[in-house]
C-alpha cells in the first residue's frame, strides 16, 4: 500500500466488478469511488486546480467557488482543505444532506439554491449566482467545470488509458453524461488512438444534454438542465436515456448483493443493461464507469418510498412513484 501526504495521491484505478454474478449482465464496472473524495470527480478537480495554480489564477487568499450537485463539491473541499484555500460550493435543493455535511466538515461553505431559474432550471440558477458573486468580489475563483478543458483532459490522461490497459480488446464503453467531462475525455482518447470502441452515453430522462424536453429529476449527478458546453456528439455512437425509477432499482438490486453504489452509477448500469439487451452478443467485452459509491444516498435512493414521498411527481415523471 502507498504512503501518502496529500489526499489526491491515492485513487484506486484498477478495481472492476464483474456484474454477471450479481445482475446477470455481461458487464465490467470500473469503480471510481475509492479515494478520499469518494467519486470520480477527484480527477477533474485535481486537474482543474493544478491548471489554475500553474496559470497563476489561484493565489494566497483566493476562494474557490463552484456550482456542483455534490460530488465535485466534495472533491474540491478535499483539495481546498489540503492546500489551504477557502471553498464555497453552490448547490441546490436536490443535493444530498450527507454530502452537504461532508463538505462543511471539510471546512467548506455551502450555499443552497432553493428555486430554479425560469430558463435553465437549478443549474442555470446556480451558475447565475456564481457569476454574480465572482463579478462582485475578485477573491472568488470559478474553475467552471462546465467549460473547463481540464474536466475532460483528466479522463483523457487517466481513466481511458487505464481501461484500455485492462481491456485491450474492449468493444463498448458506457459513460454517464453530466458535464460530459468523463464522456468526452474517454471518447477522445479512444478516437485518438484508433481503438474500435463504441461509446455509449447514458443520460437521465428529463435531462436536456442531448436535446429534448426538460423534466423533473431527483438524483443529482447525471443529466443537466443546460446543454453541456463540453459535449461534442460526434464522438458518441449511441445514447440511452434512463428513467430514475430504473436507476433506483439497479442500485437496490446491487445492494441486495452487497454492492452499494450511488445514483449516478445506478443510472449507468441501467442504461448499459438496456443497450446490451438490444445490441449485446456473445463474446462482447463491455465496461461501464461507476462514478460514485452509495453511502451518501442512504436518505434518498436507499430509503423506502423515495422519491414518491418527497413531492408530488410531475406528469412526465409519474413513473417515479
Amino acid at each position: 500500500m502507498p504512503v501518502i501526504s496529500d489526499p489526491v495521491q491515492f485513487n484506486e484505478e484498477e478495481l472492476y466488478v464483474d456484474l454477471r454474478a450479481a445482475l446477470g449482465l455481461p458487464l465490467y464496472l470500473k469503480c471510481e469511488g475509492f479515494n478520499f473524495a469518494g467519486s470520480i470527480k477527484l480527477k477533474a478537480a485535481t486537474e482543474m486546480v493544478n491548471a489554475a495554480e500553474r496559470d497563476g489564477l489561484l493565489r494566497p487568499g483566493s476562494v474557490l467557488v463552484e456550482s456542483s450537485s455534490g460530488n465535485l463539491g466534495v472533491a474540491l473541499s478535499v483539495i481546498a482543505a489540503s492546500r489551504g484555500y477557502g471553498f464555497l460550493c453552490v448547490t441546490d435543493a436536490r443535493c444530498n444532506q450527507p454530502t452537504i455535511r461532508l463538505m462543511e466538515s471539510l471546512g467548506s461553505q455551502v450555499h443552497v439554491i432553493e428555486e430554479p431559474a425560469a430558463h435553465g432550471g437549478f443549474l442555470g440558477a446556480r451558475m447565475a449566482y456564481v457569476s454574480a458573486l465572482c463579478a462582485s468580489d475578485e477573491r472568488y475563483i470559478w474553475l467552471n467545470q462546465y467549460t473547463n478543458q481540464g474536466n475532460w483532459k483528466a479522463h483523457y490522461r487517466t481513466t481511458a488509458p487505464a481501461i484500455a490497459r485492462r481491456f485491450p480488446h474492449l468493444d463498448v464503453l458506457f459513460v454517464g453524461a453530466g458535464t460530459t467531462g468523463t464522456l468526452m475525455g474517454c471518447a477522445r482518447w479512444f478516437w485518438q488512438w484508433r481503438r474500435r470502441v463504441r461509446i455509449v452515453a447514458v443520460d437521465s430522462v428529463g435531462s436536456v444534454s442531448f436535446g429534448g424536453t426538460p423534466g423533473r429529476r431527483m438524483i443529482p449527478g447525471l443529466g443537466t438542465s443546460v446543454p453541456p458546453a463540453l459535449l461534442d456528439e460526434s464522438y458518441v455512437d449511441h445514447l440511452v436515456r434512463v428513467e430514475e425509477s430504473d436507476a433506483v432499482l439497479a442500485c437496490r438490486r446491487l445492494a441486495a448483493r452487497g454492492f452499494m453504489f450511488g445514483g449516478s452509477t445506478g443510472t449507468v448500469i441501467s442504461g448499459a443493461g438496456q443497450w446490451l439487451a438490444e445490441h449485446g452478443h456473445q463474446g462482447l467485452t463491455s465496461v461501464a464507469i461507476a462514478p460514485d459509491l452509495g453511502e451518501r444516498y442512504l436518505d434518498t435512493v436507499y430509503r423506502e418510498g423515495w422519491p414518491a414521498d418527497v413531492a408530488e411527481p410531475e406528469p412526465a415523471m409519474a413513473r417515479l412513484a
